[in-house]
């Protein structure tokens, strides 16, 4: 990845990226050549523009090459290989308007082509539409990209940094992560993830220069290591973090997360106690306690949930939570109440119907009891054999290691598409 200067004059806002020249410009053009019709479908003066324009950007004669692939793309509106390399040529000169166009213009004759609504999406970031990039960046990372490297980490890279700027950290962790999984490194990719580890968005991030930066930098570095499986380097990290900045905010709970994705659940729970009592509203350190205790000794986990409720009860997963618990431990009336709000809120998970078939049936209400199961086992079978497109377009089983119950509604947030 390359960084590119921050245009905004401010320390707000990360770095952003550029495509290295080699993607923008030809990287892709062979594979998006092979979708083309022949040429000679339409006649010599299309075929003589068409090859003029391919020489003239191999030549870095973009002026000329825009002219000319515009000419031909009258002539033959659903070239695919000519609106990729206008957008790119466009995408490369920072005129990501007429980019966002070009590939607009793709996407009608290839509405298919995640590679397209990924770049389209990178054009819409540049232009500040915040909420379209995001869809466009999404629905072709669902759709999949062509294997180049340079693009699929520029294109999670924006993703994350958009869902940091909506409070949707840990769907930025999880882009971000996987990001660094592929290899991606540098401050750039690191200040990003130490954001959304400890749930910071752009706009909070510390100036440049200060201890508090330096914090979130090293704290990335950690769980770029963790992304990478050197989970013992990215321990050791955090370890000499938290003893030198105790009470950075997040800074524990960020810790015990990391801790729990390799499965040490009572060291991640003393870090999250800590984080508790250097700021006893952190409501997620609360849930991530809850969920820990759950089948474990869920009456100790109840009080955890039950002071999430009353620091945040307009979130859906401390009810979820919460009424997890009371189930557990056969408060079943209690249970109804919290599971019946958490499934008025949109969370729609098996647990949760399972749970409440439970409290219905031992409450007596049997027909209420029949509708939850069904419905958990409709939940269930779709889970079951649901897949999901990795980046590149392929299939693989859903396999979601960070989604513990706390975080499956701790922000509203969705899976990724």
């Amino acid at each position: 990845m390359q960084a590119r200067g921050d245009k905004t004059g401010t320390n707000s806002q990360p770095p952003k990226l550029r495509l290295p020249q080699s993607t923008r410009l030809a990287g892709f053009a062979i594979v998006f050549a092979l979708l083309c019709v022949p040429v000679s479908a339409v006649g010599d003066n299309f075929a003589a523009l068409s090859a003029k324009a391919e020489a003239a950007r191999d030549a870095e004669r973009l002026d000329e090459a825009v002219s000319l692939y515009r000419r031909a793309l009258v002539l033959r509106p659903s070239w695919k290989d000519g609106w990729w390399s206008l957008g790119t040529i466009y995408y490369d000169q920072d005129a990501y308007a007429k980019a966002a166009r070009a590939f607009q213009s793709l996407l009608k004759a290839d509405p298919k082509s995640g590679t397209a609504y990924s770049m389209l999406g990178l054009c819409q970031f540049e232009l500040g539409q915040d909420a379209a990039a995001l869809r466009s960046i999404q629905s072709g990372l669902s759709l999949g990209l062509v294997k180049d490297q340079s693009l699929r980490n520029v294109v999670l890279y924006h993703e994350g940094i958009l869902l940091l700027r909506q409070g949707k950290f840990g769907n930025a962790q999880d882009a971000l992560s996987l990001m660094a999984s592929y290899g991606a490194e540098g401050d750039q990719a690191a200040l990003a993830l130490g954001m959304a580890a400890l749930r910071l968005r752009p706009q909070s991030l510390p100036a440049e220069g200060s201890k508090e930066r330096e914090v979130v930098l090293r704290a990335g570095r950690a769980e770029v290591l963790g992304a990478q499986k050197k989970f013992d380097e990215g321990a050791k990290v955090y370890r000499e973090l938290a003893a030198e900045a105790p009470e950075y905010p997040s800074l524990h709970y960020a810790y015990g997360m990391f801790l729990l994705l390799e499965h040490l659940t009572d060291e991640a729970i003393v870090e999250f106690q800590q984080e508790i009592r250097n700021n006893p509203r952190h409501v997620q350190s609360y849930l991530e306690i809850a969920s820990a205790q759950y089948h474990v000794d869920s009456t100790a986990g109840a009080k955890y949930a039950e002071e999430a409720v009353k620091l945040q009860p307009a979130l859906p997963a401390t009810h979820y939570l919460l009424g997890l618990l009371y189930a557990d431990t056969s408060e079943y009336a209690k249970a109804i109440t919290q599971l019946e709000l958490a499934e008025k809120s949109q969370i729609h998970e098996p647990d949760l119907y399972y749970a409440l078939g439970r409290a219905y049936s031992h409450t007596g209400r049997k027909q209420e009891a029949a509708r939850a199961r069904a419905m958990f086992l409709r939940l269930s079978s779709e889970a079951s054999g649901q897949e999901e497109p990795n980046i590149y377009g392929e299939h693989r089983p859903l396999a979601h290691d960070r989604a513990a119950a706390a975080r499956a509604g701790s922000n509203n947030e969705a899976k990724r598409p």
